[in-house]
C-alpha cells in the first residue's frame, strides 16, 4: 500500500509535458480542478476524461503507475460512495430496511467517484512531470505579487517543495520499519480498531525520530550553506515562457470552454435529458 503512493514521486522521461514551464502545469492543475467542481453533468466530465487521457499519453508516465496512488484513497471512496447512496434524499430505487437507495443518491456517488479520481490523477501528473525544484520555482514565480504584501512567498514555496520531497522518502521509510517490526512478530492486521491503533505504536515512534532527525540534518546542511531565505537570490535556470507554454494556455482554454459548452448545450440538443 505504501508504494502505491504515487504523489510527491518525479517519473523521468522525455515528453512535451515534463518540457513545459512548471507555471503552466500548476495553473493548469488549478484550473482543471476548478472545472471538476465547476462541470454538472456526465459531459462535462467526459471532456474531462478526453483531456486528462490526452495529456496522460502525452507525458509518457505509464497509467498503470499513475493508477497506483488511487490505492490508497479506495477507503475514502468507499466511504463517499456508500454515504450519498443511502443519505441523498428523491426517488427511491431500491429500499433496505429503512434506508432507501435514491436516483439522485446513484447519480451523486457516481459523480463523485469520477471527481475525486480525476483529482488525484490529474494532481499526480503535475507531480510526476516536474522536479520539486521546478515546481517551488513554478510556485515562488507565481506567488510573486504577493511579496509587496509582505507574505514569504519563498519560504512558503521552500517549505511545499521540502514536504513533497519528504513524502516518498517518509514513505519508504514507513515500509522499512515495517517490515522489521513484522519481522519481530508484529501484527498491524489482527484485532478491533483499537488494538490496530496501539499496535501501530512501534511503528509511528520511529518514523517520528526519523523525520526529526532528517529535518535537523537538513537544516544544518542549509545553514552549513549560508541559506539565507529568498532576497536576491539568483537561479542557474530562470524561468522563460516559450512557444509550446502559450500553445498549452491556449489548450486549457479550449477544454475549459468545451466542458462548459458539453455539460450546457448537449443535454438540449438531446431534448433536455441531463445526465
Amino acid at each position: 500500500m505504501l508504494r502505491d503512493i504515487t504523489l510527491g514521486q518525479y517519473y523521468q522521461a522525455e515528453s512535451v509535458i515534463h518540457r513545459l514551464d512548471p507555471r503552466v502545469k500548476l495553473g493548469t492543475t488549478v484550473l482543471f480542478i476548478i472545472s471538476l467542481f465547476a462541470f454538472d453533468g456526465f459531459w462535462g466530465y467526459g471532456v474531462a476524461a478526453l483531456f486528462l487521457g490526452i495529456v496522460i499519453k502525452l507525458s509518457k508516465v505509464p497509467f498503470k503507475f499513475m493508477v497506483k496512488g488511487m490505492k490508497s484513497i479506495v477507503f475514502l471512496l468507499s466511504v463517499t460512495v456508500i454515504f450519498n447512496l443511502f443519505l441523498t434524499p428523491g426517488e427511491p430505487l431500491v429500499q433496505i430496511w429503512k434506508l432507501s437507495i435514491t436516483r439522485e443518491g446513484v447519480r451523486l456517488a457516481v459523480l463523485l467517484s469520477i471527481r475525486l479520481g480525476f483529482l488525484i490523477i490529474g494532481s499526480s501528473v503535475m507531480t510526476l512531470t516536474t522536479t520539486p525544484n521546478q515546481l517551488t520555482d513554478g510556485l515562488e514565480r507565481m506567488l510573486r505579487p504577493l511579496n509587496k504584501m509582505r507574505v514569504p512567498v519563498h519560504e512558503i514555496a521552500m517549505m511545499m517543495s521540502i514536504a513533497l520531497r519528504f513524502i516518498p522518502i517518509l514513505m519508504e521509510e514507513t515500509d522499512k520499519i515495517m517490515k522489521a517490526q513484522l519481522a519481530r512478530c508484529a501484527d498491524f492486521e489482527s484485532g478491533n480498531l483499537v488494538r490496530r491503533a496501539k499496535s501501530l505504536v512501534p511503528l509511528l515512534v520511529p518514523l517520528f525520530i526519523s523525520a526529526f532527525r532528517r529535518a535537523n540534518d537538513l537544516a544544518m546542511a542549509m545553514e552549513a550553506r549560508c541559506y539565507r531565505g529568498g532576497d536576491h537570490r539568483t537561479r542557474m535556470k530562470p524561468l522563460h515562457y516559450e512557444k509550446r507554454d502559450y500553445i498549452a494556455y491556449l489548450i486549457v482554454i479550449g477544454y475549459l470552454v468545451a466542458g462548459v459548452a458539453a455539460g450546457k448545450l448537449i443535454p438540449v440538443l438531446l431534448g433536455g435529458v441531463v445526465l
